[in-house]
């Protein structure tokens, strides 16, 4: 597992309180194991409450263990999350190297599984996938983006 953090490059009007330039990328590396969830829903979880972002830590976490329990279940290879904060939304992707995408269905009342995705979209203000073209098309990377409320200081 290994993590990595990069604040993002100076420019004009990216300054939040004087002193901190955004973007900040964040990303995490875990083995396809069943922990990994519970690993980048923390990441998450801590990464946006250590960054004054506490009001979205929840929602953020729970559309991240979604994702990533997808990747685990439905992809192949480690899991990569990738996370951004900007000065009006956190991103949160998360790859595989799978080159299966992800097929919503609607579950049945009875089912305990197949709600993951429907969760992130409802929960999330914009979702999507990416086809992880530097790995030949062989992977990807469904995402999920939360609006910072309004007044909130990354």
């Amino acid at each position: 597992m290994g993590v990595h953090a990069e604040p993002g490059a100076a420019s004009p009007g990216n300054s939040i309180g004087g002193t901190e330039q955004l973007p900040h990328h964040y990303t995490l590396s875990a083995p396809g194991i069943p922990i990994a969830p519970r690993l980048c829903r923390d990441f998450v979880r801590n990464l946006l409450a250590a960054s004054g972002l506490g009001q979205l830590a929840d929602v953020a976490a729970l559309c991240t263990s979604e994702l990533v329990t997808n990747a685990h279940q439905h992809g192949k290879g480690d899991v990569r999350l990738a996370a951004t904060i900007e000065c009006t939304r956190v991103r949160v992707a998360i790859h595989d190297d799978s080159p299966a995408l992800p097929s919503p269905r609607r579950a049945t009342n009875d089912e305990t599984h197949g709600r993951g995705l429907f969760l992130v979209t409802a929960l999330s203000d914009v979702c999507g996938l990416t086809v992880d073209e530097q790995l030949d098309g062989t992977g990807k990377a469904v995402w999920f983006e939360l609006g910072l409320p309004p007044g909130a200081k990354a």
